[in-house]
């Protein structure tokens, strides 16, 4: 039942969607807002030959990308939400960069890391990083002092503290910074894949948009979206499996 009421959903969505699409396409009846029946038809003719190259590509860079972000942005959320000293380190350098718009820093790490995957990669974890360290960091302060003090009475090691008490405390943050730093993810793959690449949902929807292809633009856009919807699915799933006392 809940499977089918999930569907409903995502069924609702896209009607919502294409309803809208298709007015717009009626009353502005220009070619820049094509008619979404010829997009699909559009997005099955050259469906496949777009997956196997331009999306599996965005696919693995995003992959790879959240990966390292993931590992990385946790090991120091935790490390410097457990050290007050490693706090008081670290945090004033990630409030620093945070709201430095580090997308503008493409050029310099094509530069270090060369034209190809791992300066889009790097990117990535630039941006979505922070996200994920503070998240991590915030769940390890919010625990309420008397869980620390229960602990620490019954003489647990700090690796047991981080195995009982922090991680379980901070794993939902982390999945909700995911969340969100895939968001940001995705619009920082998009930029990225304009610049020195000719693989790429990304490149895809930009060169259809040059060669005023509109249908296969829309195309792209669609399959992005799409994308976008799976990850976030597969974070759900993942969530609900890892942080089993949270499921309803």
């Amino acid at each position: 039942m809940r499977v089918f009421k999930q569907i409903y959903k995502y069924i609702y969505a896209i009607s919502v969607v294409f309803i809208s699409w298709y007015l717009l396409h009626i009353i502005l009846d220009s070619f820049v807002i094509p008619n979404p029946i010829d997009v699909l038809s559009r997005l099955f003719k050259v469906g496949f030959s777009v997956i196997t190259t331009h999306l599996v590509a965005s696919l693995l860079r995003l992959f790879i990308a959240l990966l390292i972000t993931t590992i990385l942005g946790y090991f120091i959320g935790l490390s410097i939400g457990v050290n007050n000293k490693l706090d008081s380190l670290i945090s004033p350098i990630v409030y620093l960069f945070f709201p430095v718009p580090r997308i503008a820093f493409l050029p310099v790490f094509m530069i270090l890391f060369g034209l190809g995957n791992a300066s889009k990669i790097v990117l990535i974890v630039a941006i979505a990083i922070f996200q994920i360290i503070i998240s991590v960091r915030d769940g390890v302060k919010e625990i309420q002092d008397e869980l620390i003090l229960s602990a620490k009475s019954l003489k647990l090691s700090k690796s047991q503290m981080i195995r009982h008490i922090y991680i379980p405390a901070t794993l939902p943050r982390l999945f909700t910074a995911i969340r969100i730093a895939l968001g940001s993810s995705m619009a920082a793959l998009f930029f990225a894949e304009n610049y020195a690449t000719k693989y790429g949902i990304g490149y895809y929807i930009m060169n259809s948009w040059i060669k005023v292809d509109y249908e296969g633009m829309y195309a792209g856009i669609i399959l992005i979206s799409i994308l976008g919807m799976i990850m976030f699915k597969v974070i759900d799933i993942l969530q609900n499996k890892v942080c089993k006392w949270q499921a309803k």
